[in-house]
């Protein structure tokens, strides 16, 4: 799986508060500057308009403006008319974006995006002052402090949410199903991202958690899922991979991370008007799981890489996804350097599922739609009678000294289960889904 020299880094994310996006490895270069049959079709009326505009505003504006600030807002109207990923990158902008793959940045934590004039959440990060106050996927932040979004782009809102950590912001969002806007107050931290995470969730069964995806994002995952099966005593029966709330990031992450569980076939492919665009990746060898079951937990939160594991994994029959369609996110960004140290981060290409799917606006349907509910016991009014219940029931010939008895360890695993299913449904379905797929391998052999 090797791409040739890259002339840019291919971006898989949306905008980070407190950062900016995450990038992919590779080496910058600079573009040959255009020629002239490049400029041959230029536009002379709408640039003679463009002048006429300019030179109104320098005459007639209630105040004088510097000629450079009038020419990269002008430059960011022409990117940000594009869609809602291009955009142009100021010198700081450009730099914070070239650290981007660190996992560790100040700000809120949340991953945000442009929507009829608002900020929207496409989701917060895990572990973040953000999460921890209740920020959800799909608010819409309307208010800033004091002060209103509409009217703003983008990079104004971001910077606003910017600060010194230690301190304290306060959101204004409108949440679907709530009639009252929210105000929710936020302080400010370095937001440290640990974008693998795991655990057992019962003999056998494993999670992994993937909140981002990092330059060593695949590689973690993979120490991960063998820490798993050592604890499990060499293999696993089934793992659950968790791509929810999870916004993306850099696409080599997303790619070797989907090829760590297949053997062979195409990733994903990308198409673009350039020949830079146009990238095809395929998997290698190997399944880190050895062909163990595995679900896939998706939701509306997931975006872009996200969306391109869980399409690899779903074209190829190799994983069952489960959870709410994603977000829809199937387009590329490549930032391309300008030589005053600025730079365009520029929409390329579409990328396509192994199928030959765009997921752009359409997001990915799981395979099994799964809301996620608040589940909560059922208190009976009286005990149910059993055998074991009746005077002078005969024993059951099984050596337990006590008929319908169950130990400690019998307990203790029914309360974890219900706890499970109380804390994260979603979580506590796609373990049960993995173990009748375990069930149902082992009677294949």
């Amino acid at each position: 799986m090797t791409v040739k020299k890259q002339n840019v880094f291919l971006v898989l994310a949306g905008l980070l508060v407190g950062l900016s996006i995450s990038i992919g490895h590779g080496v910058f270069a600079e573009r040959e500057p255009a020629t002239a049959s490049a400029t041959a079709g230029l536009p002379i009326e709408e640039l003679r308009t463009f002048s006429d505009v300019f030179g109104r505003i320098k005459n007639d504006y209630v105040e004088e403006v510097k000629d450079s600030e009038l020419l990269n807002n002008a430059i960011r109207g022409m990117l940000s008319g594009l869609d809602p990923h291009s955009a142009y990158l100021d010198q700081e902008q450009f730099k914070e974006l070239q650290v981007g793959t660190s996992g560790e940045f100040g700000g809120l934590g949340i991953e945000v995006g442009m929507e009829d004039g608002f900020v929207k959440v496409i989701s917060p990060i895990d572990d973040t002052p953000a999460q921890r106050a209740g920020i959800k996927a799909g608010d819409l932040i309307i208010r800033l402090d004091d002060t209103p979004v509409k009217g703003l782009t983008l990079n104004e809102a971001v910077k606003l949410m910017r600060g010194k950590p230690g301190t304290p912001i306060t959101l204004t969002v409108v949440r679907e199903g709530v009639e009252q806007p929210l105000k929710i107050r936020i302080v400010r931290d370095v937001i440290k991202v640990k974008s693998v995470k795991s655990r057992m969730l019962e003999d056998g069964f494993g999670y992994v958690r993937i909140s981002q995806f990092q330059s060593k994002t695949a590689e973690n995952m993979v120490s991960a899922v063998e820490k798993l099966r050592k604890e499990a005593g060499g293999s696993l029966k089934g793992m659950v991979l968790d791509l929810r709330n999870n916004p993306g990031g850099v696409l080599n992450g997303a790619v070797a991370v989907s090829d760590a569980f297949l053997k062979k076939g195409l990733i994903v492919y990308t198409e673009g008007r350039v020949a830079d665009s146009k990238l095809r990746f395929n998997a290698t060898p190997d399944d880190v799981l050895g062909g163990a079951p595995l679900v896939v937990l998706v939701n509306q939160g997931s975006a872009s890489a996200s969306e391109i594991v869980a399409g690899a994994l779903q074209d190829h029959h190799r994983g069952i996804i489960v959870g709410n369609r994603t977000f829809g996110k199937g387009s590329v960004q490549t930032i391309l350097p300008l030589s005053n140290g600025t730079a365009v981060k520029l929409t390329t290409a579409r990328y396509y599922t192994p199928s030959g799917r765009s997921i752009q606006a359409e997001g990915i349907e799981p395979d099994i739609h799964l809301e996620q509910v608040r589940v909560s016991a059922v208190e009976q009014s009286f005990k149910p009678v059993k055998e074991a219940d009746l005077s002078g029931h005969l024993e059951n010939g099984n050596g337990r000294k006590k008929a319908g008895g169950k130990s400690k360890e019998e307990k203790k695993k029914a309360a974890e289960e219900e706890s499970l299913a109380q804390k994260d449904y979603q979580l506590y379905e796609s373990l049960n889904l993995l173990k009748g797929l375990a069930i149902q391998r082992d009677q294949m052999k």
